[in-house]
């Protein structure tokens, strides 16, 4: 990032308000990221807590007490700069994170993704458990975070190398590439929800291309690449590994059919939702900003027939998301018999993990509305497009960095929409879906020793720590690359499409 930064100090070009000049406001923002990734890597802080303190450094930094009167903000208001900037974040993101997280620990404690896993077996059959393995991380990551999906289907995974006599990463990568792609492209994970609703882009925009982009990532990742690195490196399953006590029996597992529809439902309404708003907006102004063109859908919204705003209520992401999360708990807790007080206990854990991710979206989005509101983001924008830089390159690089740097994915992607809100205006809602997997993209490259990831990956599939980095880093680092260059492709096919 900084070397994207400082080449811009060159240019002479005009300042985005009359007080601040361009270069103090982006010494400014390369200072806040710095300040950043100190508190982060090296005094451990945690990221919502740092996060919270670099924007308080930009507020105060852009203050007209500490510039002679030049700066935006002044001191007395930064409090409520910082208290709108995470009332205006929560709202939509907490509510879709701790749903996400419920229906995925029901999903999780009835064995649905044990048999999710196990049926895609039995339908690609065993020479292609690679490509079952792929499908079903691809699936399952949906609803799932990614380590718990690896901890709940890594029995399987042992299994496999035992009756077949490959090597665990014949299978485990495969199926790690596809939760990678999945957890990082497509929503209602928490990375791609956040960005998507900073940049304003509905989720049925982000699912689309996010399956279009991150499915053949999750193949050629996925397939090719693991192929190679098991036939080179041969790791057998744990010696003490037990097949039939690590695995329920097929019998007491929820259908596949079932566990299908209640995954694919939130995705088909959100869907469906999408294409009725696209279809109310069809005669609007394609260039109009992000806050005129919410206001117009909304009005043609409004105008709409009761078809129509039925269709609209169902695909909501919120209502989308309650529907399966309601349909998991009838089908896949009381209808299986589970009692209502272990019931009750899976779904407040869930909510546990889920509460940091929402305090970190939230954090970025006071990072981000101080961004706005001290002027940095405009310099940013003013900087770049002097500059010449493609916005989309632009969204990749900034998540490349902190991503690299400080090893979470949803903090860099937090980070990098934070950074873009002030340059996407007046792009398309498809435009706009396509940022938001170049950010995805960039946040998902490198995993390495500062990756929790990582770590779980090298416990998991039993290899060192130069094993992991030389097989689990390289897909990684794949999956960022393919991943944009699709991203990028689309973008100029896009026209063609009428998009």
């Amino acid at each position: 990032m900084l070397l994207t930064v400082v080449p811009l100090f060159a240019q002479e070009v005009s300042a985005p308000t009359p007080g601040l000049s361009l270069g103090y406001l982006l010494t400014l923002l390369v200072a806040a990221v710095a300040l950043l990734l100190f508190m982060i890597l090296k005094l451990r802080m945690q990221a919502f807590l740092a996060l919270i303190l670099a924007s308080m450094f930009v507020a105060i930094g852009s203050s007209k007490e500490l510039t002679a009167g030049r700066g935006e903000l002044e001191l007395a208001t930064i409090g409520d700069k910082i208290q709108e900037g995470m009332a205006g974040s929560l709202g939509f993101i907490a509510t879709i994170i701790g749903l996400g997280a419920i229906f995925g620990s029901l999903l999780q404690h009835s064995g649905g993704a044990q048999s999710l896993a196990k049926s895609l077996l039995r339908i690609f059959g065993e020479k292609r458990a690679s490509w079952a393995m792929v499908v079903t991380g691809f699936i399952i990551s949906i609803p799932v975070f990614l380590d718990v999906a690896l901890v709940i289907i890594i029995p399987i995974i042992y299994a496999l190398s035992k009756k077949t006599g490959k090597s665990i990463l014949a299978f485990g990568l495969p199926l790690l590439a596809g939760l990678m792609v999945t957890h990082a492209f497509v929503p209602p994970t928490p990375g791609p929800v956040w960005v998507a609703y900073e940049l304003g882009v509905g989720l049925g925009w982000v699912i689309l291309f996010g399956c279009i982009v991150g499915f053949p990532t999750a193949i050629i990742a996925g397939i090719l690449l693991p192929k190679h690195m098991a036939d080179r490196l041969y790791i057998a399953p744990p010696e003490d590994f037990q097949d039939e006590a690590s695995v329920e029996d097929d019998a007491q597992l929820p259908s596949f059919t079932s566990i299908l529809l209640l995954i694919g439902l939130p995705i088909l309404l959100i869907l469906v939702g999408t294409i009725v708003k696209e279809y109310l907006a069809a005669g609007l102004d394609s260039g109009l900003g992000r806050a005129e063109y919410a206001a117009a859908i909304a009005a043609e919204v409004k105008n709409a027939g009761g078809f129509f705003k039925f269709l609209l209520f169902l695909g909501h992401p919120i209502v989308a998301l309650l529907l399966a999360t309601m349909g998991a708990l009838v089908y896949l807790g009381w209808g299986r018999g589970y009692d209502k007080n272990e019931l009750m206990e899976v779904m407040t854990k869930s909510l546990g993990p889920a509460g940091i991710i929402i305090l970190i979206t939230g954090a970025g989005g006071v990072f981000k509305g101080i961004m706005g509101a001290s002027g940095v983001s405009e310099a940013l924008k003013v900087a770049c497009q002097n500059w010449g830089i493609h916005v989309l390159v632009l969204a990749y690089l900034f998540a490349v960095f902190v991503r690299v740097a400080q090893g979470s994915a949803t903090v860099a992607m937090v980070t990098a929409a934070g950074l873009m809100t002030a340059m996407t205006d007046g792009y398309s809602q498809a435009q706009l879906a396509l940022i938001v997997v170049a950010i995805a993209a960039g946040a998902s490259m490198a995993s390495h020793v500062n990756d929790s990831g990582f770590w779980m990956v090298s416990r998991y599939l039993l290899m060192t720590e130069k094993q992991t980095l030389s097989t689990w880093t390289v897909i990684s680092t794949v999956v960022s690359l393919l991943g944009f260059g699709l991203a990028f492709g689309l973008w100029y096919l896009l026209p063609s499409l009428g998009l």
